[in-house]
C-alpha cells in the first residue's frame, strides 16, 4: 500500500504551486533555504507568492562572490524577503588568518572546512527555528544523488522535505524567470563543492 507522501509525490510531483499549497497546510514554521545561486529566483518567487512572511534561510558560507552579494541584495528588496542568515562562528577573515586560504577539495582539511562554513550553520538554523516544513530548489539534474530523491520526503526527525521544482528542466526555470521579468546570477561559486556536479553532503545528511 502507497504512503501518503507517495500519492504526494505521484499526484503533485509536476506541480510545483500544488505542492506548495498542500505542504504549507502540514505544518506552522516553514523556511526556504536559498544560497543566490542559478535560477533561484524562481523558488523564492514561488513560495512567497503562498506566503509572503516565510523564513528564507540563506547559510552565507562568507566565499560568495560579489555578484551573489549584489543578487541577494536585490531579490531582498524585489521580493520583499524575510531573510535570515546564518553565518560561520568564525569569519572568513579570521578563520584564513589562522588556516590559511579555502582548501582545495583533495585537501582532507575540506571536509572540516565544509562543516563550518556550511554544515553547521545549517543544523544551527534548524535548531533554533525548529522547521516543520522546509522548501529547498534541488532538481533532479542538478546531481546524479538529487536525480534519486522524491519531491516530498521526511527525515529521521520528522521534518518534511520539498522540492517543488525537482522535476523541473533549465529550460523550465530560464522560462520561469522571463515570464515573471525575475533577475538571475550566474557569478556563481560554492568553495563546499567547487564542481557544481558535486554533493557538499548537506541534502544528503538531511
Amino acid at each position: 500500500m502507497a504512503s501518503p507522501l507517495d500519492v504526494i509525490n505521484a499526484e503533485h510531483g509536476n506541480e510545483p504551486d500544488a505542492l506548495i499549497r498542500w505542504a504549507l497546510e502540514q505544518g506552522k514554521r516553514p523556511i526556504c533555504t536559498t544560497n543566490f545561486r542559478p535560477f533561484e529566483a524562481v523558488i523564492l518567487h514561488m513560495v512567497t507568492r503562498h506566503m509572503p512572511s516565510i523564513p528564507i534561510v540563506w547559510m552565507d558560507n562568507g566565499y560568495n562572490t560579489e555578484a551573489t552579494y549584489r543578487f541577494a541584495d536585490e531579490l531582498v528588496k524585489r521580493l520583499d524577503l524575510n531573510l535570515v542568515s546564518y553565518l560561520p562562528r568564525r569569519s572568513r577573515a579570521h578563520r584564513e588568518a589562522v588556516e590559511g586560504p579555502m582548501p582545495g577539495i583533495e585537501d582532507p582539511r575540506h571536509e572540516a572546512f565544509t562543516r563550518e562554513v556550511k554544515l553547521e550553520p545549517f543544523e544551527r538554523a534548524l535548531s533554533e527555528m525548529a522547521p516543520d516544513v522546509w522548501f529547498t530548489a534541488l532538481r533532479a539534474e542538478d546531481t546524479p544523488e538529487r536525480a534519486l530523491m522524491a519531491p516530498v520526503s521526511r527525515n529521521a526527525n520528522g521534518l518534511l522535505k520539498v522540492s517543488p521544482l525537482l522535476h523541473w528542466s533549465a529550460k523550465d526555470m530560464y522560462n520561469y524567470l522571463l515570464d515573471h521579468d525575475l533577475p538571475d546570477n550566474f557569478d556563481y561559486f560554492d568553495p563546499t563543492k567547487v564542481d557544481e556536479k558535486r554533493e557538499c553532503g548537506l541534502h544528503l545528511q538531511h
